[in-house]
């Protein structure tokens, strides 16, 4: 197949895991053969040199309001939304792709699924996180051409720009229509709870396939520790704010003090603000709680060097990774079911589960592993057998390539 990828980011300029999700399906597609070109915003990070030539990948779009980027007033974006609509018209009259697949457009202009609509060519999407379901709504441009509730000089100039013909002039270049407009056809989601929560935004996805995130098992591996090893080094890795409940597994760290003699060590970084509180409630309870920094090269011996995984999140993660990759090195995994969470984890079976935000739960869950050698080696057992069974790497492939395959008009599969 020749696949055209748009992405909003995509390494090693990126910021999480769903820009190193797409290079890592890129690269296996075209390890798999397929011509796989990839479309992407010129947004840079620090310390990462820029303007390297990079075989198949181009980075004219720009970003607008996220990543620092600042969000811009209507006529300097009505000149970024044409850039960017333009910059797609191009790659794709010079590529002559079979299919497009595009993946995360939060921060670039969501009137490109506009424009591709209007191209006609099979576009699948890849949806890993609430762009749709949370922002597509509040796109600027779209917002700006369709809403009722604006300003009255904002109101005169879009009937000015409508009456002169200048809309339906901009429009055939950089869509304007409402974004109830945008269709998705073909569309799969990391979860079920994702579809759900897009189809409950007002969006008619329902038929979309679920095809989960994958773990790459070459890398985090590991065997489940025997029962006559002791629980001693619990480990936390993630973002360090609310909603991913470390204060949670703080205050459950001491509720066990006094009954299990082991530690907590937290992997993440945060705002100042936030870790500071941490750290302060840890030094007030004198919690054997340390704190952390490692880089993704390091996280597979990171994950070998700890006993547990507390994975604490409190929103509604799209699908988490963190217990994969523990659960592929062998670690158990107390966790919660929030979002896509509640399709890996399964209480007594793979893993332990708690409500999320009850730290005395938390606590009475560290204390079973603790105390339960025999269940806790099973669980990791049971929980690495089926990450390498589900969602390991060449897994996960397949199934989007078959996906892929399926969307090509029955000429070209």
């Amino acid at each position: 197949m020749k696949i055209l990828v748009i992405s909003n980011l995509y390494p090693p300029h990126y910021v999480g895991g769903y820009e190193l999700r797409c290079a890592v399906v890129v690269d296996a597609l075209r390890a798999r053969g397929h011509e796989v070109r990839v479309l992407t915003s010129n947004h840079t990070v620090a310390g990462v040199p820029a303007g390297t030539p990079e075989a198949g990948v181009a980075r004219p779009l720009r970003v607008h309001g996220f990543f620092g980027h600042p969000w811009l007033g209507i006529s300097p974006l009505r000149e970024l939304e044409l850039h960017n609509n333009r910059e797609l018209r191009a790659a794709v009259a010079d590529f002559q792709p079979e299919l497009i697949h595009v993946w995360n457009l939060g921060g670039i202009s969501k009137s490109l699924g506009f424009t591709l609509q209007d191209l006609g060519r099979p576009v699948v999407y890849d949806v890993s996180d609430h762009w749709i379901a949370r922002s597509l709504a509040a796109d600027v441009w779209l917002a700006w051409w369709n809403r009722r509730e604006m300003s009255p000089p904002a109101r005169l100039l879009r009937a000015f720009w409508t009456v002169i013909g200048a809309r339906a002039r901009w429009s055939r270049i950089a869509p304007t229509r409402p974004v109830r407009e945008l269709l998705f056809p073909r569309i799969y989601f990391c979860s079920r709870a994702l579809r759900e929560l897009t189809v409950a935004a007002g969006y008619p996805v329902g038929h979309g396939e679920c095809i989960y995130c994958p773990v790459d098992t070459a890398r985090f591996f590991g065997e489940p520790a025997p029962p006559a090893r002791p629980l001693r080094k619990l480990l936390y890795v993630g973002r360090l704010s609310e909603d991913k409940g470390v204060m949670t597994a703080l205050r459950a760290m001491a509720a066990v003090r006094g009954e299990f003699a082991g530690e907590l060590r937290v992997y993440g970084k945060g705002e100042a603000a936030y870790t500071a509180g941490l750290h302060a409630f840890v030094a007030e309870h004198r919690l054997p709680v340390t704190f952390h920094a490692a880089g993704a090269a390091e996280m597979p011996a990171v994950y070998r060097a700890h006993d547990g995984l507390l994975f604490t999140s409190e929103w509604e993660e799209p699908f988490a990774l963190t217990p994969l990759e523990a659960m592929a090195s062998g670690l158990p995994v107390i966790g919660t079911l929030r979002g896509g969470s509640k399709e890996l984890l399964r209480h007594g079976e793979n893993a332990l589960t708690y409500e999320a935000g009850d730290a005395e739960q938390l606590a009475r869950r560290i204390l079973e592993l603790d105390q339960d050698p025999v269940h806790r080696a099973a669980l990791a057992a049971r929980g690495r057998t089926e990450v390498r069974e589900r969602f390991a790497e060449p897994v996960i492939i397949d199934q989007i390539e078959r996906y892929l395959r399926e969307s090509l008009p029955a000429k070209t599969k």
